[in-house]
């Protein structure tokens, strides 16, 4: 398939892997539309790339979603493609997560992809095409220290994802999910990363997901070697699994090792402080 003339839409497409994906996709000669919850952002970004369609999108609110849906279709016609990307990761120990915050992370990042998902594929089914891409975490498949909300709300997207693409298969809509591991955008800041790995860049996770709307297929895992060592590690004995996430600092890497003031910034805005 190719991308060019393609009706896309990205949430959470001010910045980081939803600006490079608009990006990336645009050059392609996609009609690429994005949304944010940072107004401000979102229009200076889809004002610097030359977008027809751009603006505020709160993906927890279902009138905010049918609404930037609705005007997608009106000014560039039938909605080919729903990425669902908007997502947060405040970090830090369980119990000292705010309640408020829980169910922030849990709203963005399951509600919010669940509802985009729902909205796209009622269209999308009607005319018998479209493709859902989910981007969800290798966190999702991996238990992270710091990270446990996080990781619940990632394991769930990728359950949701399976289960619907098993739904809609032979209806002519495709679901596919999409695993970045540490990314250099602001959800890492203050991070260290896994010892030993490369994080992938923001291009990366873009040049992914490029190639399923190219090709669908049910699922990517970016980098390709972060992939395959998660899906290694489940035939580990769990020791084992736990000695290699000792080894690579991940027990620590979302708790201690933290640069808390490099980080202030995006944990004030993850966690709607600001």
């Amino acid at each position: 398939m190719t991308v060019e003339g393609k009706v896309v839409v990205i949430t959470g497409g001010a910045r980081g892997i939803g600006l490079a994906t608009a990006t990336a996709l645009h050059r392609l000669g996609a009609k690429v539309a994005i949304g944010d919850v940072d107004e401000t952002t979102v229009k200076e970004s889809g004002t610097e790339l030359g977008l027809d369609v751009y603006g505020k999108l709160d993906v927890t609110d279902p009138e905010s979603f049918t609404t930037f849906l609705d005007e997608v279709e009106r000014q560039l016609g039938p909605i080919d493609v729903l990425i669902n990307n908007a997502g947060i990761m405040p970090t830090g120990r369980v119990i000292d997560e705010p309640d408020r915050v829980t169910r922030r992370i849990l709203d963005i990042n399951v509600y919010g992809v669940v509802l985009g998902s729902k909205l796209a594929a009622q269209r999308m089914v009607r005319r018998g095409s479209g493709h859902v891409i989910n981007i969800a975490s290798l966190a999702g498949e991996t238990p992270t220290a710091g990270l446990a909300t996080y990781c619940a709300s990632k394991y769930a997207v990728i359950g949701f994802t399976e289960s619907a693409r098993m739904e809609y298969r032979e209806k002519g809509v495709s679901f596919s999910t999409v695993l970045p591991t540490f990314t250099n955008t602001e959800l890492t800041a203050g991070t260290a990363g896994a010892k030993g790995l490369k994080n992938a860049e923001p291009e990366d996770i873009a040049n992914a997901i490029v190639s399923l709307i190219e090709k669908p297929r049910r699922r990517v895992a970016v980098t390709r070697l972060a992939g395959l060592l998660v899906a290694s590690a489940k035939f580990l004995p769990i020791a084992v699994s736990e000695f290699i996430v000792k080894k690579t600092g991940m027990d620590h890497v979302f708790l201690e090792n933290v640069d808390t003031a490099q980080r202030a910034a995006y944990e004030a805005r993850a966690r709607g402080d600001v």
